[in-house]
């Protein structure tokens, strides 16, 4: 972790500036955690538009020091989403000593400083991912709404090294609506859940265009599985079962099954097609 004199601070940077204030606000944050500190400090040095800063790197230590010491379960939570947020926006989630971006960085501080600076953003990403037991604990004993929960689990994801998952996650979190691309023609198919009522059951259904728009259109059947095959799929389906996310898990039985792509009528498996729009 860095030291708050450290001269370091005044050459990392945000997504507006100079992160060179930011040791001030993180030892406010550490003396008494404040959700008000702590947004600010989101918000002007350490995210912005699925984009981290050097600033990001060097926090995320501090940030997990007070998620492991507190003993406010609401508070760990918060950071627990955050900071996964901030994992799942990680480019390059491989690189060693330190990202290539940093060159000028290490030109300044000199390349000890960038080796550490990442080696501790790693430590702290791996003290945070510790903490998911307790996370999900707490959430499935309060009152948390579905969005909130789908956050928590993109989260997760980040911090097992499923990228692409947690980005699809935070990408579809409202749950209302899905967008594959067809591997065959390369058009959009949506996914939009619908209420059966012949057996008052929502199942999901595939469009070959945005039904919010084009509302007389046909809709196309997907198959649902009965189990999951894919290990990510069940580890999803498990883990959102575990918090109580229910609306998550039925649809994962339709996203994990098979379709006609609407637009070509070529057999497509919904969940590769999903996930496909989503980079390592």
């Amino acid at each position: 972790m860095l030291t708050w004199n450290s001269d370091v601070w005044g050459k990392l940077t945000g997504p507006y500036s100079s992160a060179e204030n930011l040791s001030v606000s993180l030892q406010q944050l550490m003396q008494h955690y404040s959700q008000e500190i702590f947004d600010e400090i989101f918000q002007e040095y350490l995210y912005h538009q699925n984009t981290i800063y050097t600033a990001t790197y060097a926090a995320m230590p501090f940030l997990a020091q007070i998620a492991c010491s507190t003993s406010d379960a609401e508070v760990r939570k918060e950071l627990f989403v955050n900071c996964g947020i901030i994992e799942a926006s990680r480019d390059g989630h491989d690189e060693e000593p330190f990202p290539e971006a940093w060159a000028e960085l290490a030109e300044d501080v000199g390349r000890s400083a960038c080796t550490e600076l990442y080696r501790e953003y790693i430590k702290a990403i791996g003290k945070i991912k510790a903490l998911t037991k307790e996370v999900f604990n707490y959430t499935a004993r309060h009152s948390i709404d579905e969005t909130e929960k789908r956050f928590i689990l993109a989260a997760d994801a980040a911090y097992r090294g499923s990228y692409m998952l947690a980005d699809m996650l935070m990408t579809f979190i409202i749950g209302d609506e899905y967008v594959a691309v067809c591997p065959a023609c390369e058009k959009d198919v949506f996914i939009w859940p619908h209420v059966d009522h012949s057996v008052e059951v929502e199942i999901l259904q595939a469009y070959e265009q945005d039904p919010v728009f084009h509302t007389d259109q046909e809709s196309h059947v997907i198959v649902p599985v009965t189990s999951f095959a894919d290990e990510e799929l069940r580890t999803l389906a498990e883990r959102a079962e575990a918090i109580g996310e229910q609306t998550l898990v039925r649809h994962l039985y339709y996203l994990a099954g098979e379709t006609l792509c609407p637009s070509c009528r070529e057999k497509i498996s919904v969940w590769p097609s999903l996930l496909s729009t989503f980079s390592e």
